[in-house]
């Protein structure tokens, strides 16, 4: 099963686009207007290293496929699969 979820493609979310896409096992595709960010069961973003503020962090978070939000706090966002 895959963790599957977007960000808008927008200059406040590239932090959150950059951590994941250095993360092992996770794929980032752009698709239209947003960025597609897949893993396997399960990913993880620590806010702090994406180096986005409270506002932005939540929210860069523009939708789910076959996934649910775990975790989305100041701390982290973990997105696992259904």
């Amino acid at each position: 099963m895959i963790a599957r979820f977007y960000v808008l493609d927008v200059p406040e979310n590239e932090g959150v686009v950059d951590v994941v896409s250095r993360t092992d096992g996770v794929e980032v595709v752009k698709v239209g207007p947003y960025c597609r960010i897949t893993g396997d069961d399960e990913v993880e973003v620590d806010r702090r290293a994406t180096g986005a503020r409270h506002a932005v962090w939540y929210s860069s978070v523009a939708g789910l496929e076959g996934s649910r939000i775990v975790q989305h706090d100041k701390d982290a966002l973990r997105v696992v699969s259904r």
